[in-house]
């Protein structure tokens, strides 16, 4: 049992232990004005008799039973006799009836459990009503109508708290699903994002850095063949080592183009487009303006995607474009928000086939979050425009 069910039931049982001693008070008090006058002394003592056996058995066995055990058998018996017992004592407790009716659906919580212990209930309470007032006219027919009326509302009452209580079980298990689902549906967004980016560091790896790599180990064949036949080598090693500082400059590109830019808390996308910014400055020496105009917070999934164009749109920039200036362009409305990244270098074929993974990349993540991606190759006024939705769907 969970802390919470353990708290839960603690305090029913409270509850119903407060419930208990206010009725079996009423008793004794109907106890006693029943034998106003004269005081009755065998009803007083039965009562008080009575309802300090039952509280004590209440509070050592009945409220600490679990519900269709054994002992809530025998503690639905032990009720019904008591009840039954100070009905015939003093007709006015019949009252505990409307405590013991909810507390046998608590003990039976099966309606074809509890509505036979209901109606053991309503029965024995008739006895008593037979013993205490069987002398008095008319009886049989006032004692029937009350217990035939209480036996139908404990059975009316009953049956929909159960129902009620089925339905919160039932919405209990339903959001634990949509819970678990949800995680799942979390965990798969990130290892397709984890994929992705794999495939494309390798894709980037492999035209880059390798293709440095791969020409480096030829001429350095080439250098060794050339020494080996007592010929001059430097010109094969000056082009050694210029494939090598090319090597270096495509690492130190991929670095940059990948190093992380985070989503403050306190800034947002607008600070996280800012610093992007600033690094592209200091390592690529392009003048870089960025402007915000976001009139409300997006979803984190949107912010990620939108920062991630950006970034590949600075990439792509740095490694083809040649250009001098860049804007980076931040609005928002009602219904989503839109980056632009604009520059004046080299021009291209937006329908062209692309050879890197980057663009396609970019796609994918923006379908994720129900974005778009549109690219304008005109010379000179490059732009790459990338729009999503103010909330993304779980």
């Amino acid at each position: 049992m969970t802390d919470a069910r353990a708290d839960a039931a603690a305090a029913s049982g409270r509850v119903w232990g407060v419930s208990l001693a206010a009725v079996l008070a009423f008793c004794l008090i109907a106890a006693l004005n029943a034998s106003a006058g004269e005081p009755d002394w065998r009803s007083i003592g039965l009562t008080v008799v009575v309802s300090l056996v039952y509280g004590a058995v209440f509070v050592l066995f009945v409220r600490r039973v679990m519900p269709r055990s054994s002992g809530a058998f025998v503690a639905a018996a032990v009720t019904i006799v008591m009840v039954g017992v100070m009905t015939a004592v003093v007709p006015s407790s019949a009252v505990l009836q409307f405590w013991a009716f909810p507390l046998l659906w608590g003990l039976l919580p099966s309606p074809r459990l509890a509505i036979p212990a209901s109606f053991a209930l309503a029965a024995a309470v008739f006895a008593g009503f037979a013993v205490s007032t069987g002398d008095e006219r008319g009886w049989f027919v006032t004692a029937l109508l009350t217990e035939v009326i209480s036996f139908a509302v404990s059975i009316i009452m009953g049956l929909w708290v159960l129902s009620v209580y089925a339905y919160g079980r039932e919405r209990e298990r339903l959001l634990a699903e949509l819970t678990a689902a949800q995680d799942e549906l979390a965990a798969l967004h990130r290892d397709a994002g984890v994929t992705s980016e794999r495939e494309r560091l390798s894709r980037e790896l492999h035209d880059t850095l390798a293709q440095s790599l791969t020409a480096a180990v030829l001429l350095v064949q080439r250098a060794r063949r050339e020494l080996a036949a007592g010929a001059d080598a430097d010109e094969t090693l000056d082009l050694v080592e210029e494939s090598v500082r090319d090597g270096l400059g495509e690492t130190r590109l991929l670095v940059a183009d990948n190093a992380p830019v985070e989503l403050a808390a306190g800034g947002g996308l607008g600070a996280a487009l800012e610093t992007l910014a600033a690094r592209f400055r200091r390592e690529a020496g392009v003048d870089v303006d960025v402007d915000v105009r976001l009139n409300a917070p997006l979803s984190r999934e949107a912010e990620a995607a939108l920062l991630r164009c950006a970034q590949e749109g600075f990439g792509n920039i740095r490694k083809h474009a040649g250009a001098r200036r860049v804007t980076v362009l931040l609005t928002g409305d009602d219904t989503g928000a839109e980056l632009r990244v604009r520059n004046d270098g080299r021009g291209f074929d937006p329908d062209a086939d692309a050879t890197g993974f980057g663009l396609a990349g970019l796609r994918a993540r923006l379908r994720l979050v129900g974005g778009t991606l549109d690219l304008d190759g005109t010379d000179g006024a490059v732009e790459l425009r990338a729009r999503v939705p103010r909330e993304v769907d779980a």
